[in-house]
């Protein structure tokens, strides 16, 4: 069979959860005798003309297509919101592939820079297509449900006016932004009511609007073209039908990871050693790294340490937010990133994986790889993680953002005797990949 399988972003640059899970995908296709190929998208700050904007490589023998893509005028757009979510040059391009590679089935991972008209794309050329979603993204433009000062959001509104507020206020210092976002959803509507006049001065401005305007419906309708959604979790599948995808097109199926490597058993009773926490992931504020470090002054540095692993490349001005943090403690360690096979490895060294994400997480697969290892977790009590730890179980949950939550919940790792070893016991292996191909091909295999 020929797999075409599309992502946002890809390896040796990027090594997060959904490129993680695209590629063990692609691996255990390609060890059934699957001819697997990846089309993936590149932000580059390159002047490009719009024909020399896609190159090819191979990654761990896999062929890759790139779109090098930027937030510039491309393919006849000028909307860079549209150009987001409906890229007409990487459409066309991705017309080409199809027609070329001759995929029997599409799965897209992500489509963010590349859009939503993939998918129409792939149905015209009657190849059946999926989706995974790993985040927000097709529902809300910022891919996080999250407000600027971090309110919750619960999508876009009626004429998406939060997200057009949302979008200017991110312009803005923080506070500042935080109080234009705190505007009522029915007047931010009422603006780009006003905005979308004829009367409008500003066609760049007006573009923009109305590309905000026109998103979900836009990329709902395509969603709805799908052969099926694979939805992780109750949560994303909720949010989906809730702004309009057909039920029926969404199965649900929690993700699975690579159980491959050997895992590495660690003794977590304490004694007189200090309590070993890690946090694994991408160094950007909504992950919550900073609501760890900010716990952790609340403890002597002889009872806790602390490793942080994640590129500190991506979000330079947070990264130097948590070095301020962590000054002056000798027990914190910035160790940089590691190559996802030595997973086991890392959470071998540790007694707790603590995941302080401050939006809606959607079950960062991190999570299944401490399960996997018997590693309890420690995290924040959002849907997406709550689905898969169970407090006072195999892990720990604390309230989002709360510093003194957090701060509790690593009292009484190291107050309770036994408890870290009792949360690691409990530990349920999680599915792995394999399973989770077996899933994807049995559904491929119903639309063929």
């Amino acid at each position: 069979m020929k797999v075409l399988l599309t992502v946002h972003q890809f390896f040796p640059e990027f090594s997060a959860g959904t490129e993680v899970l695209t590629l063990s995908v692609a691996r255990a296709l390609k060890s059934r005798g699957h001819d697997v190929r990846i089309f993936t998208g590149y932000p580059t700050s390159e002047t490009l003309a719009d024909e020399n904007r896609f190159d090819q490589y191979r990654y761990d023998s896999i062929l890759v297509d790139r779109f090098r893509h930027s937030y510039v005028a491309m393919g006849g757009q000028t909307s860079k919101i549209e150009i987001g979510y409906d890229n007409h040059l990487a459409a066309d391009f991705f017309e080409q592939l199809l027609e070329e590679f001759k995929p029997d089935v599409v799965h897209f991972f992500h489509l963010n820079r590349l859009g939503t008209g993939l998918i129409e794309k792939a149905v015209n050329a009657g190849v059946p297509a999926y989706y995974t979603p790993t985040d927000f993204w097709s529902i809300c433009p910022s891919g996080q449900l999250l407000r600027c000062g971090g309110r919750a959001c619960a999508g876009p509104s009626a004429d998406a006016g939060n997200c057009v507020v949302h979008f200017a206020a991110s312009q803005l210092p923080v506070r500042i932004g935080a109080l234009v976002t705190a505007v009522p959803d029915g007047i931010s509507d009422l603006l780009v009511r006003v905005l979308g006049s004829a009367r409008m001065p500003s066609r760049s401005l007006l573009g923009e609007v109305r590309a905000l305007n026109g998103r979900l419906e836009r990329n709902v309708r395509r969603l709805n073209l799908l052969q099926g959604i694979i939805a992780p979790n109750q949560m994303i599948e909720a949010l989906l039908v809730r702004n309009g995808v057909q039920s029926d097109i969404v199965v649900r199926s929690s993700y699975g990871i690579n159980l491959e490597p050997k895992i590495v058993l660690r003794d977590r009773t304490l004694d007189e050693r200090p309590l070993v926490l890690g946090f694994i992931g991408t160094l950007a504020s909504h992950k919550g790294c900073h609501v760890l470090l900010e716990a952790l002054q609340c403890f002597s540095t002889r009872v806790i340490q602390l490793e942080i692993y994640g590129k500190e490349t991506d979000f330079p001005d947070y990264v130097a937010r948590l070095r301020r943090l962590a000054s002056g403690n000798a027990s914190v360690k910035f160790c940089g990133t590691f190559a996802n096979e030595e997973i086991f490895d890392v959470l071998g060294r540790l007694d707790a994986l603590v995941v302080p994400s401050v939006w809606n997480e959607n079950t960062p697969l991190v999570v299944y790889s401490a399960q996997a290892a018997g590693c309890p977790v420690v995290a924040s009590d959002v849907p997406g993680i709550a689905e898969a730890v169970t407090h006072d179980v195999d892990g720990l949950l604390f309230e989002p953002g709360s510093v003194k939550g957090l701060e509790g919940a690593l009292r009484r790792l190291l107050a309770e005797p036994g408890l870290l070893a009792s949360l690691a016991s409990n530990s349920t292996p999680p599915k792995s990949v394999s399973v989770y191909v077996d899933e994807l091909l049995q559904i491929w295999k119903l639309s063929m």
